[in-house]
């Protein structure tokens, strides 16, 4: 069992993203600390990685369930057969991301960042509802902290924060639009919708001792870095991976929150790594909350 996370014995966990380097890393943690746990995946021949990772003796203690998880059908089916399967939900690690070059839509016709950085999340966590009450759940959502400054290149200037404007919008398709469609900001306003998201859902849950919390684990060199390296600094992309944090520093962060008994009683927060940190003042306003979260019930109401 890995020292740094309490015995998890009976708790069930549910992980995205599992199959990449940085999930792959929390699941298998999870599993050997003594949890059950259930990922989803686009290609379940991914999990093979991960089963090789977890090793025979504790493999019977995870689930795949095939699944894309930017699709809003594939969502409500994963989330129907986890509820079907377990009446408690322990823990939910809502990692699953990526960052699009070029502007594309899902099969609902979202935007792809907001279908997979922030639908995902949102979804799994209000349609996993009863069971997380029931096992008084700690939710983590992996955000970035690229919602606090969008700039690619950070060598002058002022950090210029996500924006979230939801004044006019009447569907969440309208956001992040193919006419003057920038991928760094339009990832990280879905980073900034699922902390806002994130805020109002801790508040609904919080009298059945459900918590939920969001996590920037620093810069990890996972897959994702790939596409968020400036084309300027291509060249030197080596030298900047091997600058970067693990996926294990970076699974490590997601882990402590979702499991250090020290905690265990945080809600609503955002963390830098191991730090509480502060998100942009739209992510606590009431009103833009409040209207995200009905724009997003309404997308799975469909």
């Amino acid at each position: 069992m890995n020292a740094t996370i309490p015995d998890l014995t009976g708790k069930i966990a549910v992980v995205t993203g599992a199959t990449g380097g940085m999930g792959q890393v929390i699941a298998a943690d999870l599993v050997r600390a003594g949890a059950h746990v259930v990922t989803i995946a686009r290609d379940p021949a991914r999990a093979d990685a991960l089963r090789a990772r977890i090793g025979p003796r504790a493999a019977g203690r995870l689930d795949v369930i095939a699944g894309d998880l930017s699709r809003r059908a594939d969502i409500a089916a994963a989330a129907k057969t986890i509820v079907d399967r377990h009446d408690q939900i322990h823990i939910l690690i809502n990692n699953a991301g990526a960052h699009f070059s070029e502007h594309r839509l899902s099969a609902d016709g979202i935007e792809m960042h907001i279908a997979l950085d922030y639908l995902a999340a949102y979804g799994l966590i209000t349609l996993l509802d009863v069971p997380l009450r029931r096992g008084q759940a700690r939710v983590v959502n992996v955000a970035s902290d690229t919602l606090n400054d969008t700039r690619q290149i950070k060598l002058a200037g002022k950090p210029r924060q996500a924006t979230l404007d939801l004044s006019g919008i009447g569907d969440l398709a309208e956001l992040n639009p193919a006419a003057g469609f920038a991928p760094f900001e339009a990832y990280a306003r879905a980073k900034l919708m699922t902390v806002t998201a994130g805020y109002a859902l801790a508040r609904a849950l919080a009298a059945d001792g459900v918590t939920i919390n969001a996590l920037h684990p620093g810069i990890v060199a996972t897959d994702i870095i790939d596409d968020l390296v400036p084309p300027l600094l291509r060249p030197v992309g080596a030298l900047i991976r091997r600058a970067m944090l693990t996926p294990a520093e970076g699974a490590a962060s997601a882990t402590r929150l979702a499991t250090d008994p020290e905690i265990a009683g945080a809600t609503g927060r955002y963390f830098n790594r191991d730090k509480e940190s502060t998100t942009p003042p739209v992510s606590h306003d009431p009103n833009t909350q409040q209207r995200l979260l009905t724009l997003s019930e309404t997308h799975f109401a469909r």
